[in-house]
């Protein structure tokens, strides 16, 4: 079963644009799929395959002859020294849409590119399926746990695995693969604790002493360790605030995951059931619902304008989007009833921001969309995020 991808559109709109398009994302989340659907013309050539690899190593200039346009180059990075060739081809060929190339550590793509092609590709994330591309084809479940505990890497829904099939698989996978790619870690089982550490610091400050100190390792490694987590997008950093308007506001970014299913993984769940009453459930649903505007942004080609705000008292606001001179702030709630300390943050926040009441939103696990004299109320299941950003232009890369 093939779900449509909102990003497809702007591949194909940068496709006759630019001689390459290069989509990068985590393992899995559809890449290859999404390139063989959207431009069924293009021959697909697989650098995984260790005798295309080998051709592409030994012999370049033959293996770009063979393939010398409309070709989708998957898992590209394993060639490192291909994209010197690539640079020189297409800049002989001086034609849009020759190239598409698929890769999931971003770390070593962008190196490359940096390198070789700055200038020759536009550049695009896939991230797994969100909640907008799978309510267009029912694939949600009104159950939130399940949502979280389900997570939305494609494969779980093409081939109806249960997340305890799939996770842990997928998990040992990246430790043997992909992260020896990007960095030789030594210890992979102190590694594999690391990241569980980090999923049970969701939605929690950054804090590497901790961090270091839980996991018996220098502090130093364990910022290299959260960039390797970053490049091959398992986590990511929720920038603090810029504006001092209290001039005691936190300065140290928050810790998300990708995907919620993995890090109900890691957190050993083996069940929705658990997250009911389960002491990480509020900051899982806090996940799922930044990672939908994550997902909103960057699949329409988009830089996400995110941070978040904390004072030092503990005043917080979970998300905040900015553009063009304006600010949107938006509370995240896991209850299914609406109380009157779910605006309490935002008021004192529109007091020091100026933001107007239509500019604050709590987003709640409730079934009502309700307008109130405080900001607006919705539900999390009936999320539109274009009545929340209005159709505003934000900033691109």
């Amino acid at each position: 079963m093939y779900i449509p991808r909102t990003i497809e559109k702007k591949i194909k709109e940068l496709s006759l644009k630019y001689p390459v398009i290069t989509l990068t994302g985590p393992r899995q989340s559809g890449k290859s799929t999404l390139l063989q659907k959207s431009f069924p013309d293009y021959a697909y050539v697989s650098l995984e395959d260790p005798d295309i690899r080998l051709f592409a190593e030994e012999d370049p200039r033959s293996f770009l002859e063979t393939y010398p346009e409309k070709t989708i180059l998957d898992e590209v990075q394993r060639v490192p020294s291909l994209f010197s060739y690539l640079q020189t081809h297409v800049d002989r060929q001086n034609r849009e849409g020759l190239y598409l190339l698929a890769g999931s550590h971003n770390f070593l793509l962008m190196q490359k590119i940096s390198q070789s092609l700055a200038g020759r590709t536009a550049i695009l994330k896939l991230l797994p399926f969100s909640h907008e591309e799978m309510r267009t084809v029912s694939l949600v479940d009104p159950n939130t746990d399940i949502e979280i505990f389900n997570g939305s890497y494609p494969r779980l829904y093409d081939k109806k695995i249960f997340p305890t099939d799939f996770y842990p698989y997928y998990l040992q996978t990246y430790i043997e693969r992909d992260v020896q790619q990007i960095k030789n870690i030594g210890n992979l089982n102190k590694f594999v604790r690391f990241i569980k550490l980090c999923a049970g610091r969701i939605g929690q400050l950054l804090n590497l002493s901790s961090l270091a100190n839980d996991c018996d390792i220098a502090v130093s490694t364990a910022q290299q360790w959260i960039s390797v987590l970053e490049a091959s997008y398992v986590i990511y950093l929720l920038p603090p605030n810029h504006k001092n308007y209290s001039k005691r506001v936190v300065k140290t970014p928050k810790l998300y995951f990708h995907d919620t299913g993995l890090a109900c993984s890691l957190l050993s769940l083996t069940s929705s059931e658990q997250l009911i009453n389960h002491y990480h459930r509020g900051a899982l649903f806090e996940n799922l619902v930044i990672n939908e505007f994550f997902k909103f942004f960057t699949h329409r080609g988009m830089v996400p304008p995110f941070s978040f705000w904390r004072d030092k008292t503990g005043n917080e606001i979970d998300l905040i989007i900015e553009f063009n001179n304006r600010s949107i702030a938006i509370e995240i709630k896991s209850g299914k009833t609406l109380t009157p300390q779910y605006f309490s943050n935002l008021k004192k926040w529109s007091k020091l921001s100026e933001t107007p009441i239509n500019d604050l939103f709590v987003i709640y696990n409730g079934n009502q969309n309700i307008k109130t004299a405080n900001g607006n109320l919705l539900a999390w299941q009936k999320l539109n995020i274009n009545t929340i950003v209005k159709q505003a232009e934000v900033n691109r890369p």
